[in-house]
């Protein structure tokens, strides 16, 4: 081989290996925005036609601001987040315009309590929290220098509505000259904060530390002591508020980010067990929840002694007539489950509107927005992010699983918000900023491979 040759070789060897620049793939996302908008607003006119024959008067203007505030967030999603996952985003725009849709036909049987207006202006707010979390938080690992603001902040709240009188049943809300919020919601992307970074920094000690106890690792109580102090405390304020969903809630949230950190099976196992004791324990001596379990181990009793369907039955009645396909938007009669049709039981309304195939494909939806979520904690290199986004997904879907059972007899009712779709000013604000924190999660996991060589 010649010197020039030998030159060549060695210049093409030392030359750098070409790049891989990762799609952004915002153009995914707009499309799928436009699509969601399209489909929101066709049941929106469905609903309209299948009730008065002709197109409702505010068609244009439900699709305009609905349109514009799905605008919005993806140019915050552009310009803050440009890597992050197409998906996300347009999930939480169709469940949210879904919502609106149902919210409105049940409005069309209740004309003194209209509710859809309300939930689109606290449907903007959520936007633009959205927005604001997506601009401002420039990196989610900022949120592990706050923790336990976070948790004090979490279990203020939670404390709050015990200053308050109880509203059917649960002391859950803060009502204030007709203004009102439900603090929980928000205790539990702060609490998901903290465990998140606490568990992150002692996830060895956690781990490899301590004694065996009936073949599970079991951590040192100097180690587990604290967070283990803060859930108690947390669940123990809302067995005293009665609001026993949500403390379900935090009690999953708390053993699936503990089974993530460690890897240790067997805390899914303990988990299991303690929330059965617990549940067996709470069902026989509290009063309201005894009530729920009793209606939904017999939940045609109240037919056979003569008073009637109860929300349960009626909620029953609703899927069995829906069938495979569903009467149709607005051709329903799920309104008969009474005060609780446009929240704890606003899935009744699509199950009989839309049927099995349309239940199927919001429960898919709910599933994507978690795999999701889970996908872009395990493709991060550092344990907070993943902790942090595969607790927020957890959140979406133990909330689906508790409320989803709850209102087809597979478990007892806890009375929680359908994320997104159920009347909730509280529910569809924080459900919008977990959205937001996961897009920001989404886009550190994608970035940190942008531009890395190729193999």
């Amino acid at each position: 081989m010649t010197k020039a040759g030998t030159r060549t070789a060695v210049a093409a060897a030392d030359a750098p290996a070409p790049t891989v620049r990762l799609p952004r793939r915002r153009g995914v996302e707009l499309a799928l925005l436009v699509v969601a908008v399209l489909l929101s607003v066709c049941g929106y006119c469905a609903v309209g036609l299948a009730r008065t024959g002709t197109l409702p008067p505010g068609a244009v203007g439900y699709g305009a601001g609905l349109g514009v505030l799905a605008l919005l967030a993806h140019l915050a999603v552009r310009w803050r987040a440009p890597y992050a996952d197409p998906l996300l985003l347009p999930i939480a725009v169709l469940l949210n315009g879904l919502g609106l849709v149902l919210i409105y036909r049940l409005d069309l049987e209740t004309p003194h309590d209209r509710a859809a207006p309300t939930q689109l202006v606290w449907s903007a707010l959520g936007v633009a929290l959205f927005a604001f979390v997506v601009a401002a938080l420039r990196d989610h690992r900022v949120l592990q220098r706050y923790s336990y603001v976070c948790v004090a902040a979490a279990l203020a709240l939670l404390t709050l509505p015990i200053l308050f009188p109880a509203v059917n049943g649960a002391r859950i809300w803060i009502r204030i000259a007709g203004f009102s919020i439900q603090p929980g919601e928000f205790a539990k992307v702060l609490l998901a904060v903290f465990f998140a970074a606490y568990l992150a920094a002692n996830r060895n000690a956690l781990a490899y530390a301590g004694r065996k106890v009936w073949g599970v690792q079991l951590p040192t109580g100097r180690v587990l002591g604290p967070i283990v102090t803060v859930w108690l405390v947390s669940v123990g304020v809302l067995v005293l508020e009665r609001d026993l969903g949500t403390s379900l809630l935090f009690f999953g949230l708390f053993v699936v980010l503990l089974y993530v950190a460690t890897g240790r099976t067997g805390w899914i196992a303990v988990g299991l067990l303690l929330a059965a004791l617990g549940a067996v324990a709470v069902g026989r001596l509290e009063p309201h929840v005894h009530a729920r379990v009793e209606d939904w181990l017999h939940p045609f009793a109240s037919i056979e002694a003569g008073q009637g369907p109860n929300q349960l039955a009626q909620s029953l009645f609703a899927f069995a007539a829906g069938g495979m396909l569903g009467t149709g938007l607005g051709l329903g009669h799920s309104v008969l489950i009474g005060f609780a049709a446009k929240s704890d039981f606003i899935l009744a309304t699509a199950g009989e509107e839309l049927g099995l195939a349309g239940l199927s494909a919001i429960f898919l939806l709910y599933g994507l927005l978690v795999e999701r979520g889970y996908r872009a904690g395990l493709s991060l290199r550092e344990p907070f992010g993943r902790l942090l986004a595969i607790g927020l997904a957890s959140i979406i879907a133990l909330q689906v699983f508790v409320i989803a059972g709850g209102v087809t007899g597979l478990i007892p009712l806890t009375g929680m918000a359908m994320p997104f779709l159920a009347q909730g000013g509280s529910s569809v604000v924080t459900n919008w900023a977990i959205v937001a924190l996961l897009i920001r999660v989404s886009h550190s996991a994608r970035r940190q491979y942008d531009g890395q060589v190729a193999p």
